[in-house]
């Protein structure tokens, strides 16, 4: 049997979370049982009223507000405790189009890939501005580029994602959960993949998007952070190599004016050609103890997923053993 739940993170979202629900299916193809869950991120409102109003199966209260990555992490978790398959992730503002579920998931039903990302049609999107559009394409080579991945809208929030995948996903930031998933399953070597869906209109302003300036610098600063964390010799290596090469292009020419019969001792080039290369080794040593932190860093994940996997599986068996014992 298999099971598919839609989750939505939540911070006072009564006024729209009704349009959204009542838009979202009960039934898929492919898929048996089809459950909603939402995540209240602190609301003061009456996000978790509206909910139930609803008909929302599974409720996760966060008592303070912790942020939308925080948010989402806590919706994977219970999703998988509550024995879902195929987890889906949308917005409470109905910005994505919900009867787009279904393609969304066929990827992973065919075995195709562990993460679908929702490619939106930016250039269509009327409430999107000129210098928005511009960013959000920017933004998604820049992503392409990190996680070596061909996703066409990386901050989009309209994703399925498998079981496994699930499992094997942390979120660091304290920002946004878009762009760390899709660089970290690129480095991992998950199989992910975009489709496109629809958009619905406007009902309320992004809350995530404050500024454009503002969210270009987190974006980045996500971008660096995630790359630091799962690419950090690569990084290192280049930085180390630039010095080291001038340090020894500096030596080069100091030799050859030295054997060339030169009047002058020419030190200081001598002094910074050794600096450029103390410098470059010294780097070269940040990557091997780089090296030694990512191995360890892969090791830690794999025992991470075991004990995840135990502790899901044994939520999964208890629940089922409620229901038989009813």
């Amino acid at each position: 049997m298999t099971k598919l739940i839609i989750q939505i993170p939540c911070y006072n979202e009564e006024k729209t979370l009704g349009t959204t629900l009542m838009a979202l299916p009960r039934s898929v193809p492919g898929v048996d049982v089809v459950e909603w869950l939402i995540i209240n991120d602190g609301s003061s409102d009456r996000t978790i009223e509206t909910a139930l109003e609803y008909g929302v199966d599974h409720i996760v209260d966060l008592k303070f507000n912790q942020g939308l990555a925080k948010a989402f992490m806590a919706g994977v978790d219970a999703c998988l405790k509550n024995g879902a398959d195929i987890i889906v992730n949308t917005d409470a503002d109905n910005q994505y189009f919900a009867g787009d579920i279904p393609k969304l998931i066929q990827p992973i039903l065919d075995g195709q890939a562990q993460i679908v990302i929702g490619s939106r049609p930016i250039s269509q999107i009327a409430h999107f501005s000129p210098l928005k559009k511009l960013l959000q394409k920017v933004g998604s080579s820049v992503v392409r580029l990190a996680s070596n991945t061909e996703i066409e809208d990386a901050p989009s929030g309209f994703r399925a994602m498998s079981r496994d995948a699930a499992m094997r996903l942390n979120v660091f930031d304290d920002y946004t959960y878009t762009l760390e998933t899709i660089i970290q399953a690129g480095q991992k070597g998950m199989a992910i993949m975009s489709v496109p869906i629809r958009t619905n209109p406007d009902l309320r302003p992004s809350r995530l998007v404050k500024s454009i300036f503002s969210y270009v610098r987190r974006s980045m600063t996500t971008i660096m952070h995630i790359y630091l964390t799962y690419k950090p010799r690569r990084l290192f290596n280049v930085l180390g190599t630039i010095p080291f090469t001038m340090g020894v292009l500096l030596g080069v020419r100091w030799l050859a004016l030295y054997f060339g019969g030169t009047t002058r001792s020419h030190v200081p080039s001598l002094v910074l050609a050794a600096i450029l290369i103390l410098m470059g080794v010294q780097l070269w040593i940040f990557s091997l103890a780089a090296y030694l932190t990512e191995v360890n860093r892969k090791i830690l994940e794999d025992i991470q997923l075991r004990l995840r996997k135990q502790d899901y599986d044994k939520a999964l068996a208890s629940e089922k053993q409620a229901l038989w014992v009813d």
